[in-house]
């Protein structure tokens, strides 16, 4: 395939248009799995938040991903060990980014019934940062939580997809390639679920509602796995993997296939 020329401002639009694509397009094919457990009709209310959220940090898992490996090329690093850096440096800063995000989400709606009227998304942010601050017990409570949730996903995202797309033997037939490349993407998607799921429990617990109200319990990462694990048991770590499987091995594999085609597509024609 040829490739027009183009500068670094270029090709990071290229690959913030695709990563956001890929974003988008598993949003708008995921989200009925999210709502089918409750209604039948409707499968596509309330995708708009989902939308707004995860495009942009879909945009930002690709792009970083990409720099960290142009980077890492200048290193003495194996191929395939080069992936999951990448990968791992991509998860952390997409952690940085999103977090605050993601603490006033889980604040709406752990007091979604407080509220006479629910508060903008901008609102709760303002108040959270005038009550509790910047820090690790205001806007970026459990940071540390996310980002081995989203460090060690994209690690084994990255690096296993990659890896093994590398050694499995490239198809002739666009068909049965674009069938190579999702089985490798939802076994990607699969295992990343699998490994990072305790830093998920752990950042759900750490921004979530307390058990006592007044008293904090869970306050960083690591202490409160321990927690959950001498109280709960080890399968309490696990908790959600299959629901979070279902979503993420699919949608997973839709990430990477819409990034890759669309990334392809707008470095040739655009």
């Amino acid at each position: 395939m040829s490739r027009k020329p183009g500068g670094f401002l270029q090709e990071a639009s290229h690959q913030i248009t695709a990563g956001g694509s890929a974003g988008l397009v598993e949003i708008c094919l995921m989200h009925p799995l999210d709502v089918v457990k409750t209604r039948w009709f409707g499968f596509y209310k309330g995708i708009l938040p989902p939308i707004m959220a995860e495009t942009p940090k879909r945009a930002v898992k690709f792009f970083t991903f990409e720099q960290y490996k142009k980077l890492l090329g200048h290193a003495s690093l194996s191929p395939g060990l080069t992936f999951a850096v990448a990968g791992l440096g991509s998860g952390l800063t997409e952690a940085v980014v999103v977090n605050p995000f993601e603490v006033v989400k889980v604040s709406l709606q752990a007091n979604r019934n407080a509220f006479t009227e629910q508060p903008s998304t901008f609102v709760q942010a303002r108040r959270i940062i005038t009550t509790d601050g910047l820090g690790f017990r205001g806007l970026n409570k459990g940071l540390t939580a996310t980002l081995g949730r989203h460090g060690v996903f994209n690690m084994v995202y990255f690096g296993f997809y990659f890896n093994v797309k590398n050694i499995i033997p490239v198809n002739e037939e666009p068909t049965l390639e674009f069938l190579r490349k999702f089985g490798i993407g939802l076994v990607s998607g699969t295992i990343a679920s699998m490994v990072n799921i305790p830093f998920d429990v752990a950042k759900s617990r750490i921004q979530g509602p307390q058990p006592e109200p007044g008293e904090i319990k869970y306050r960083t990462c690591f202490k409160t796995m321990a927690t959950v694990y001498k109280e709960e048991g080890f399968l309490a770590l696990y908790k959600g993997l299959v629901p979070k499987i279902m979503r993420l091995g699919p949608g997973g594999a839709v990430m990477l296939l819409v990034y890759e085609y669309a990334y392809a597509w707008l470095q040739e024609n655009w």
